[in-house]
């Protein structure tokens, strides 16, 4: 806050653009920039988003939701500024966790060899997502802990305050001195190695000390760095000790800092707890993260097997080739990263993992739609970027065992390059199990319903598409009215992570006796296209859901493929060719048409 509030005083925004990288941190920027009066729909369907957003104000220059992009953003505002003789300054924020990843050197690279006059603020808190990790935080703890510099700096600043009407006039000079001193003392300085000044390290809470330095570094005609030094959470306790838990945090009671627990199981729950029990069972069982240990239900692996647990800092392209080399050592890597961050690491996907045909499992977390964080955490893309890349297999689990099962699968039978891809939601409770038998297609063994209350389904080599769910398996807690089914039937194909929606979709059409079954996309690539096809050739009509979009996803091939076999009355409900705004999940597939009543209405079109 303290040191939103010094940039607003020193620079003239948006004359001047304050560039703020990931953007999570610019509430205090959004309240000093005409968005008091709605803050109170923060995050909130309709209401101001958690980021940067252009269309909200000319004080946000970009939509920002990923990190480490602020520099080269900046950069580049810079530099067509000057090529239309425009005079305002460009300030990129960038936190020490952010600067982990590649893009921040890239562009401090380039920054330094055309010497724009480019000023980065570096927000130095030891604190990432997860706690920063590698020798890039050890360096900027050593400049923070200069004992020799801090006295000095605060002696000299201390003297000039004490000197009556000299003392403005001594700044310039001053300011130059402190830095000649400081070389002395730190010779080995990563910034100015690259082409920039460096000042700092400052105290991040301290606004008249922020505001007088940017007023000096402003003038300077080379790029600078300013290096302040925060604790995150400061002035709430809560916050302050537990800054995991506090970020992008949901409502909370402020007393006591505590946060309503949800009463169901998450898939990333699921998937940390069946993690561990695998390592138990094989040493060679790694983990991988890029910053996001809590995040991805790694931290108790991380506890436990702490020789095999990897963050990586915020670095997805290197966590996925890293585990290709983990993969060619003979270890079994499993990167855990949130789909929409997945997306920096396609290259790397394709080039390191599937064209050597590594055992490398990647699970994305968060797949499909994404609440409250808006278009940059959307994470409907994967199916449509992994599914044209050759020796990956993707699977798409719909319930806690099932998550077992599929992670065990491609721990233990899979050869090469597998993806898990699960939304960030609960599993689906006792309401929505399906009792057994359920026929499954290739003669899989049996299948029942766990204790625990989520269906689960036995694994096998020989499943490659899905399971069939005849709506007797879940109409049991509906009216009478389904023994007058009609003579017409509906058969719903969905992806695993739109399994909730699609059965509430089947259950409105049973309740208008419709006689309705569900088959479950678990393997999106590879798929059994002739089996489904000699199953779909039984309905009158056919609606495929797919939580990604539309574009390149597994819905319009399926149409393709059942329309080949002569089966013409299908329709495809995929999330459309645009950006998704905030919203809780409802919402946003209300807003695409991709509510249960929206699919349920799919099928009835058909049927008419």
């Amino acid at each position: 806050m303290e040191l939103t509030i010094a940039l607003h005083r020193a620079f003239n925004s948006p004359e001047d653009a304050l560039i703020w990288d990931v953007s999570h941190q610019c509430y205090t920027h959004k309240l000093l920039t005409d968005r008091y009066k709605n803050f109170s729909t923060l995050r909130m369907h309709g209401g101001i988003s958690g980021f940067t957003k252009k269309k909200e104000s000319p004080h946000d220059f970009f939509d920002n939701g990923h990190s480490s992009t602020s520099i080269s953003s900046a950069l580049g505002l810079l530099e067509a500024w000057q090529h239309e003789g425009r005079k305002g300054k460009a300030v990129a924020i960038i936190g020490d966790g952010a600067l982990t990843g590649g893009m921040a050197f890239e562009a401090l690279s380039h920054a330094g060899q055309i010497s724009k006059n480019l000023i980065v603020v570096l927000n130095d808190n030891q604190m990432s997502i997860s706690p920063n990790t590698g020798s890039l935080s050890r360096y900027l703890s050593r400049l923070t802990m200069t004992s020799s510099y801090q006295n000095f700096r605060h002696t000299v600043d201390h003297i000039v305050d004490k000197i009556p009407y000299f003392n403005k006039h001594l700044g310039n000079f001053i300011f130059r001195l402190k830095r000649g001193i400081k070389g002395m003392f730190l010779t080995n300085n990563l910034f100015i190695d690259l082409g920039f000044e460096y000042v700092g390290p400052l105290d991040g809470h301290n606004i008249s000390e922020l505001e007088h330095v940017f007023e000096h570094v402003k003038k300077l005609p080379r790029p600078v760095v300013v290096h302040v030094v925060t604790r995150k959470g400061r002035g709430f306790s809560f916050a302050e000790n537990d800054p995991a838990k506090f970020h992008g945090i949901g409502p909370f009671c402020i007393t006591d800092g505590t946060v309503e627990k949800a009463d169901k199981v998450s898939f990333t729950e699921v998937f940390g707890k069946s993690l561990v029990k695998l390592a138990e069972k094989h040493s060679n069982i790694a983990a991988i993260t890029a910053a996001m240990t809590k995040g991805t239900g790694l931290d108790e692996f991380s506890k436990l097997y702490s020789e095999r647990f990897y963050d990586v800092g915020i670095a997805e392209q290197h966590a996925v080739t890293f585990a290709s080399g983990l993969a060619a050592g003979g270890m079994i890597p499993v990167v855990c990263i949130y789909s929409t961050f997945m997306q920096r690491a396609v290259d790397q996907i394709i080039h390191d993992v599937a064209l050597q045909n590594l055992h490398v499992v990647l699970v994305f977390d968060r797949a499909g739609v994404v609440p409250q964080d808006g278009e940059t955490h959307q994470g409907m893309y994967d199916i449509a970027l992994m599914r044209s890349i050759p020796n990956v297999s993707i699977l798409a689990p719909c319930s806690a065992k099932d998550l077992e099962y599929c992670l065990a699968w491609a721990v233990e039978e899979c050869n090469g390059p597998v993806v898990i891809r699960y939304p960030k939601s609960s599993c689906p409770s006792q309401e929505f199990d399906f009792a057994p038998p359920v026929s499954v297609i290739s003669a899989t063994p049996a299948i029942s319903a766990s204790d625990s209350g989520s269906a689960s389904f036995a694994p096998s080599d020989s499943v490659k598409s899905g399971f069939l769910v005849p709506c007797s398996e879940f109409a049991a807690s509906l009216s009478p009215a389904e023994n007058k089914k009609t003579e017409k039937k509906i058969l719903f194909v969905c992806t695993g992570g739109f399994f909730s929606e699609t059965l509430n979709a089947a259950r409105i059409l049973l309740m208008k006796d419709i006689e309705t079954d569900l088959y479950v996309l678990r393997f999106i690539k590879p798929f059994n296209y002739e089996e489904l096809a000699q199953i779909a050739k039984k309905y009158d009509g056919i609606v495929v859901a797919e939580d990604g979009v539309a574009l390149g996803g597994i819905g319009e091939e399926v149409k393709c493929m059942l329309l080949s076999e002569g089966i013409k009355n299908v329709t495809v409900k995929a999330f459309p060719d645009r950006f998704l705004a905030h919203g809780n999940r409802s919402e946003i597939c209300a807003d695409c048409g991709m509510s249960p009543e929206d699919l349920a209405q799919a099928a009835l079109d058909l049927l008419k």
